[in-house]
């Protein structure tokens, strides 16, 4: 008797598994498509608040390197920086932000992502250029250099 308890709530059990799985996908899984990208211009528009938020977009701008050949001849994808990532990228703080500051110098390194770093913005956080780490490109205006890259360079918008 006690067996046939456990296998009538064996079976409740699975069959409310299946209900609920039935409510929850009724259109059931996502198919995953391939494609194959060809080289691509991006200017990342960076203004993030945490260092996890800066990984993530250092992620981002890695893989889209990774997916489209990282090719320093076709591809180009800029991060503009002018917001509250700037003291990350300062010397005084590289102890603090060492791991994350070496990742960021290697995408550099690779040739087809670069850092660009809004100078009025660096100015407001007390930081002139001398203070943010060599491989960071300083330009006069952040938002300036994102318009150039989209009119002048044909770069995608990338928030």
């Amino acid at each position: 008797m006690l067996q046939i308890m456990r296998l009538i709530g064996a079976l409740l059990l699975l069959s409310s598994a299946v209900v609920f799985a039935a409510e929850n996908t009724p259109w059931s899984g996502a198919t995953a498509k391939h494609y194959t990208y060809k080289p691509q211009k991006a200017v990342y528009d960076v203004n993030v608040k945490t260092l996890r938020a800066l990984s993530g977009v250092l992620d981002r701008a890695s893989f889209l390197s990774k997916i489209t050949g990282a090719d320093p001849f076709d591809s180009s994808i800029v991060l503009v920086l002018h917001g509250p990532e700037i003291p990350f990228f300062a010397t005084k703080n590289y102890p603090r932000y060492k791991e994350v500051m070496q990742r960021a110098q290697s995408l550099v390194e690779s040739e087809v992502i670069k850092i660009k770093m809004c100078q009025l913005a660096a100015e407001a956080h007390g930081l002139k250029a001398s203070q943010i780490h060599g491989f960071v490109e300083m330009v006069p205006m952040g938002d300036a250099e994102i318009i150039r890259l989209q009119n002048e360079e044909q770069h995608a918008y990338m928030q």
